[in-house]
């Protein structure tokens, strides 16, 4: 996270905290960045960082009942199994994300271009 304060592009503005720990956040900030109504909060005790929220744009609502009639689904059990599969989608982007930072900060190992598409 620090060599991104380092990085030349980075603008600096000095701004108050209020006694209910609330801080206003410059206009021209708030646009570059792109804040609707929620922001994700990290830290590493020493720098915090603040994100707009990612909506989750992914629908998979389609592909799950596709899915699911596939199977055989129909009438009360499909709605009672789309609930369900619903659910886990969640939970499963929740561990791929997971994963893939795991990989990106080398604390797990990925896929090879070879494991992906096979040996030409």
């Amino acid at each position: 996270m620090s060599e991104v304060l380092e990085c030349e592009k980075v603008e600096r503005k000095i701004i108050n905290i209020t006694g209910k720990r609330q801080i206003t956040i410059p206009l021209k900030f708030y646009e570059q960045v792109g804040f609707k109504k929620e922001v994700e909060c990290y830290s590493d005790g020493k720098v915090l960082i603040l994100k707009p929220l990612q909506s989750n744009d992914m629908d998979f609502s389609v592909e799950i009942l596709k899915d699911l009639i596939a199977q055989g689904y129909e009438g009360e059990e499909l709605i009672n199994k789309f609930e369900e599969e619903s659910k886990n989608i969640n939970k499963a982007l929740k561990r791929v994300i997971k994963e893939a930072k795991d990989i990106a900060n080398g604390d797990e190992k990925g896929d090879s271009i070879e494991d992906v598409f096979g040996e030409e």
